[in-house]
C-alpha cells in the first residue's frame, strides 16, 4: 500500500524536479519548451516566486510489508512528480487568478496522483485566496484534458498553432475553475 504527500519544493527536490520536466522538454508536446532547462533556471521558475504562489513535490511512501516477517522497516519515499500554483499574468489584477501544473515522473501515470494532485492544488488555491483556477494544456494531452474535464474545469479558450515542436503546429486549450 502507498501514501501520497505533498511537500513545498526546497533546494534538495529540485534535480529530480529538473529531471522530470526536462523529460517533457525532450520527448512531448506536454511542455513547449524545446531546450532543456538547467538548473539554475529550474530554481529561478520555482523556487522564486511570491509566497501564495507554491511548488510542492508528490511523495509517494511505498509500505514496507511483509507478512511473514515482522519488521521496523520505514516506508521508502519516491518523488512521484511535482506540482505547481504559478502566476496566470504578471499584472496585479490578475492576482486572484493562478495556473496549475502538474507533472507526473514517467511511469507514475494511471495510480490517481493526478486527481489527488489537482483536489490538493485546489486546496492549496483556496487557503492562497485565489478565486480562479486555469490550466493551459497542449490539445494533443488528452489525458490532461480528461482530468482537468473530470475535475469540473470548463474549456474557456483554444488557441490554434500557437506553438511549434518536432515539426508540428501545435494548439493549446486553457481550462478554468472558479474556486473561491
Amino acid at each position: 500500500m502507498s501514501t501520497i504527500r505533498f511537500e513545498p519544493i526546497e533546494e534538495q527536490y529540485l534535480p529530480e524536479v529538473l529531471s522530470i520536466y526536462n523529460h517533457y522538454v525532450e520527448h512531448t508536446t506536454v511542455s513547449f519548451h524545446t531546450e532543456l532547462l538547467s538548473l539554475a533556471q529550474m530554481r529561478a521558475q520555482i523556487i522564486n516566486v511570491p509566497a501564495h504562489y507554491k511548488s510542492y513535490v508528490i511523495i509517494e511512501e511505498q509500505d514496507a510489508q511483509d507478512n511473514s516477517v515482522v519488521s521496523n522497516a520505514e516506508s521508502t519515499p519516491v518523488i512521484a512528480g511535482y506540482i505547481l500554483i504559478t502566476p496566470h499574468k504578471n499584472k496585479q489584477a490578475y492576482d486572484v487568478t493562478a495556473e496549475v501544473t502538474i507533472y507526473l515522473k514517467p511511469g507514475q501515470t494511471g495510480k490517481g496522483l493526478g486527481g489527488k494532485s489537482l483536489t490538493f492544488l485546489e486546496q492549496a488555491g483556496v487557503a492562497s485566496g485565489f478565486h480562479v483556477l486555469i490550466a493551459t494544456v497542449c490539445t494533443e494531452n488528452a489525458n490532461s484534458i480528461a482530468l482537468f474535464e473530470r475535475y469540473g474545469y470548463e474549456k474557456c479558450a483554444h488557441f490554434r498553432e500557437v506553438g511549434y515542436k518536432f515539426g508540428r503546429r501545435l494548439d493549446i486549450a486553457s481550462y478554468q475553475k472558479i474556486i473561491g
